[in-house]
């Protein structure tokens, strides 16, 4: 794992994969340790965030977290949750943000040195491809550790870094006695049972 102090860095954080990689491996992750220990890095620019929410919903478990990161260093980039009904009349619920994290990667890659996706998404392999032929480096974070892994083959072979989650847990991992706390910390709150319906 190479990382150049002099390079800028941008972060992109695939909301709910992250989420169901960090759960599997049986951790919830501190956004703000996140923020610090890539910051040691290299020249941070800019991590962004991507989640979908429910539109109908009153109150969403991930609503606190989605707050608290806006205000904390991150760019928020949200959709809603789209619900439609298949061919054998099942209803769905979709909630890709691919397209998102692709567009802003490409556009973020004309002004930084390395970008670092967090998600185990095989679709992100022609992105990291075609970063890498503007010259760009890439890193993926997600997991192998898990059963099943959460990374595609694909991807992690594509990639010029391969981070192990597992193996910054140490580093970004919230502290398991936040959890008892009710209001001071609104990520405690905000990660338990969101992204529930993966």
């Amino acid at each position: 794992m190479r990382f150049y102090v002099q390079e800028r860095l941008a972060i992109f954080i695939d909301g709910s994969n992250l989420y169901g990689a960090a759960k599997a491996l049986g951790f919830d992750v501190d956004y703000k340790k996140l923020l610090t220990e890539f910051g040691k890095r290299g020249i941070l620019v800019r991590a962004f965030y991507y989640t979908a929410l429910a539109e109908n919903e009153e109150y969403s478990p991930i609503r606190p977290l989605i707050d608290w990161l806006d205000y904390n260093g991150y760019a928020m980039v949200t959709k809603p949750i789209k619900e439609y009904t298949d061919g054998l009349g099942r209803r769905k619920v979709k909630s890709n943000m691919d397209i998102e994290l692709a567009v802003d990667a490409m556009e973020m890659s004309e002004t930084v040195d390395h970008l670092i996706i967090f998600s185990g998404d095989g679709d992100f392999r022609r992105l990291v491809e075609a970063l890498q032929r503007k010259g760009k480096r890439v890193s993926v974070v997600s997991t192998i550790r898990s059963q099943p892994p959460m990374v595609a083959d694909e991807l992690r072979r594509q990639a010029d870094n391969f981070i192990e989650l597992q193996d910054l847990q140490t580093l970004i991992q919230r502290d398991p006695g936040l959890r008892a706390q009710t209001q001071s910390h609104a990520p405690a709150l905000a990660t338990q049972g969101a992204y529930d319906d993966r």
